[in-house]
């Protein structure tokens, strides 16, 4: 079985972003727009990498991802080579909350207004996921999470 990863990056242009991929997976990256199912390398991953509006407008779809690669170590792994912040999807259900990855491997939660727009949804006015504001207190999906507010941990700790 393959996974699927959805990330976005804080300002980095695709051309940069593929081969840092292909280091921090330790795998061949292919393009979607140039991957050719029948002459595609078994190790390979497919992923595909554009520039949407607003901020971490760099997104990345990986597509058939071993499962035996891990999403934690892999997305800390291309934040510390790119030297900047990626985001992932947690796993509540709210599309605004992501896991925030620093180059420094720390991993933690935090929210984003949401909008959708004809190229996909626009991030906008981050915030940290924390008890101290009201939207994460109480019975908020926040606290069904295994990144609970206020939560701060190194990536490969964490995965």
């Amino acid at each position: 079985m393959t996974e699927l990863w959805n990330w976005r990056i804080d300002g980095a242009a695709p051309v940069e972003v593929y081969p840092a991929l292909a280091e921090a997976l330790g795998r061949v990256v292919m393009p979607l727009a140039v991957a050719d199912p029948v002459r595609l390398p078994a190790y390979a991953v497919v992923c595909d990498v554009w520039e949407a509006p607003g901020v971490y407008g760099t997104m990345i779809d990986c597509y058939g991802v071993p499962e035996r690669l891990r999403e934690l170590p892999s997305i800390a792994a291309l934040a510390k080579l790119l030297e900047r912040n990626c985001l992932m999807r947690d796993d509540t259900l709210d599309a605004g909350r992501h896991l925030l990855v620093a180059p420094d491997g720390t991993i933690r939660p935090v929210h984003f207004d949401v909008v959708e727009t004809d190229e996909g949804e626009v991030l906008s006015d981050q915030r940290l996921c924390t008890v101290a504001h009201p939207g994460c207190r109480g019975w908020s999906q926040c606290h069904r999470s295994q990144w609970g507010p206020d939560s701060v941990a190194p990536a490969l700790a964490a995965a």
